[in-house]
């Protein structure tokens, strides 16, 4: 196999300057055409992950897990990052109440609970415009 010895480094940094001036010269051109401008972007904030316990058909405990984002328009992006804690706090509650009305044995309502998510959402952000996303909804 061919080795380039001392020279392999030199080519590396090489390679990365390369690399540096590319972005450097593509990136005025980018800010120029309109990518770079102050108007707020949309904006999908994942939350943490929420569980709840919940009863099993065998008596025993199980725990129920959301993942969730939201969808955020770019005028609500801003009022949404600052509401995290708030939609957290929310989302937890909804996520808890649901498991304690989940008959044992019975798989979670996901459509209920979608619902029931936005809703908080709309409630915490003053007004409707960001959606609630489901990624996960799971009962171990």
């Amino acid at each position: 196999m061919f080795s380039l010895g001392p020279y392999r480094d030199f080519m590396d940094r090489r390679a990365l300057l390369g690399l540096a001036a590319l972005t450097a010269t593509s990136l005025p051109a980018a800010a120029k055409a309109g990518g770079g401008s102050s108007a707020p972007a949309a904006a999908y904030l994942r939350l943490p992950v929420t569980t709840a316990s919940i009863t099993r058909a065998s008596g025993g405990r199980g725990v129920l897990t959301v993942e969730s984002g939201i969808d955020a328009p770019a005028e609500l992006s801003a009022r949404a990052t600052q509401s995290l804690p708030r939609l957290r706090a929310a989302f937890s509650e909804v996520t808890q109440r649901m498991a304690n009305e989940t008959r044992a044995g019975a798989p979670p309502d996901v459509l209920r609970l979608s619902r029931e998510l936005q809703a908080e959402v709309d409630r915490v952000m003053g007004r409707a415009g960001a959606r609630v996303l489901l990624g996960t909804v799971m009962l171990n």
